[in-house]
């Protein structure tokens, strides 16, 4: 059994993280401030005699001993790291230097949670690892794409310079359970305006792409990453290579919603990308991993989810 350490375990891809751990036989403990974590998504975790929760915010360091880190503590939805931009860069960077320092302590290994924002409104589609991004350092998204890409940098230079043992991941779009309603997510904006018969907002023409991978696709991928073999760092691209477009989605949620919503236009933002889709070869290669949920599926039990919440 090990103690297991998972830094915004209270989030969306958190919790479910930790439903996988401890379904593996491990003692995890869930670190999070609930920012934007939010403590309904691990509740049922409480009485768990192998969980244990701690609220604290990755920005300060923490002492603790525990076999595993996997570092997930960052708001992640344009909404939410937009509220307080400079804290999502310190969470980002701080954060990650405050985890690495705990990992070189105890000499063990440690995954990042990246994104595929690191590769901001891409010139190159769809995104290999080695493709080295596109990204605006004084826009509004700069705080999560730059705060990301200097997490991956201090991960590397702490591998290369503490020899750390390191797990780099870039997530593209996930969805499913436990989306927050109000994080501005295309997936989650659709089906809460789908379900509560508004408009629907589509954000330019809606011919932008976005590749969508289900939770536990999602879950799965990290999970083997951390457990892959010595040496093997990454980073690797963990997403859903199939290809849709925003029109495509909001058509899908309406007819899965079987909701009377009509399409509305709205200007795109700025340094919205246009396209975004995995090239995951790696993936494939190194961990044998790839997506099994299709779209439908995946949407039917998180339209099921906000019936719940909402």
């Amino acid at each position: 059994m090990k103690r297991i350490l998972v830094s915004g375990g209270g989030g969306f891809l958190g919790s479910h993280l930790c439903d996988r751990l401890l379904k593996e036989g491990n003692e995890v403990l869930c670190v999070d401030n609930f920012f934007t974590g939010n403590r309904r998504n691990i509740h049922h975790l409480l009485d768990n005699k192998n969980f244990e929760l701690l609220r604290h915010d990755v920005t300060h360091p923490l002492f603790v001993e525990v076999d595993e880190i996997y570092n997930l503590a960052c708001p992640a939805s344009p909404i939410h790291y937009q509220f307080d931009p400079v804290q999502t860069t310190k969470t980002s960077v701080i954060g990650a230097m405050n985890m690495l320092g705990l990992a070189k302590r105890l000499k063990i290994k440690i995954l990042q949670a990246s994104t595929s924002e690191v590769y901001g409104d891409p010139e190159i589609h769809p995104q290999p690892e080695s493709y080295r991004g596109n990204v605006n350092p004084i826009g509004p998204r700069a705080c999560y794409d730059e705060g990301k890409r200097c997490a991956e940098t201090l991960f590397f230079d702490y591998h290369r310079q503490h020899k750390v043992d390191i797990k780099v991941m870039r997530i593209f779009n996930t969805y499913g359970p436990r989306m927050h309603p109000n994080d501005g997510r295309v997936v989650s904006n659709f089906i809460v305006q789908a379900l509560k018969g508004e408009d629907i907002t589509i954000y330019g023409d809606g011919k932008q792409t976005r590749s969508f991978c289900y939770v536990d696709d999602n879950i799965e991928g990290m999970y083997r990453l951390m457990n892959s073999r010595d040496g093997f760092t990454g980073p690797v691209n963990i997403g859903n290579p199939g290809e849709f477009t925003m029109l495509e989605l909001a058509e899908l949620v309406i007819e899965l919603t079987n909701s009377k919503s009509k399409l509305v236009f709205l200007p795109l933002p700025q340094d919205d990308p246009m396209q975004r889709k995995p090239i995951i070869d790696l993936a494939k290669k190194e961990l044998g991993w790839e997506p099994t949920v299709p779209l439908r599926e995946g949407l039917v039990k998180t339209i099921e989810y906000f019936e719940g919440v909402i």
